[in-house]
């Protein structure tokens, strides 16, 4: 399979902490196995961010999505909150802050990221996603 060829990831993920550093082990040996090692360190810090948000801050399941198409690798995590995610703060302004980094980092590391509610399985959530350039 070549780099321009599109694929998907998909990995369910139980209400447990551990499952951030599976996400993160998984994640690597993806896009290693793809070809785009140059992406796995910032891949990881983005990818443990939404799926640690996902699983700390919800009370139930979660998914990791991660696809690849035209160049860009997009990183997502879907949870069973409903409610949107609250907006990131400068980076600068959370230098003594003990939490609330997470998405400052994903906007601040990430091409681009957003949000939109998802329902899933019959349950209502939403997906928090960024994308990472393979130019970048």
């Amino acid at each position: 399979m070549s780099e321009t060829e599109p694929w998907e990831y998909t990995l369910s993920i139980p209400h447990d902490p551990r499952a951030v550093t599976v996400c993160r082990r998984t994640l690597r040996l993806i896009l290693t196995m793809h070809g785009l090692i140059r992406l796995a360190d910032t891949a990881e810090l983005l990818a443990t961010e939404l799926v640690a948000n996902a699983v700390l801050h919800t009370k139930g399941p979660a998914t990791l999505r991660v696809h690849w198409s035209g160049g860009v690798l997009r990183i997502g995590a879907w949870d069973a909150d409903p409610e949107p995610p609250h907006p990131p703060h400068d980076l600068a302004d959370l230098t003594d802050a003990e939490d609330g980094r997470g998405l400052a980092l994903v906007r601040a590391c990430a091409d681009l990221w957003g949000w939109q509610p998802l329902a899933r399985n019959g349950s209502r959530g939403k997906y928090v996603w960024c994308e990472l350039s393979a130019a970048a």
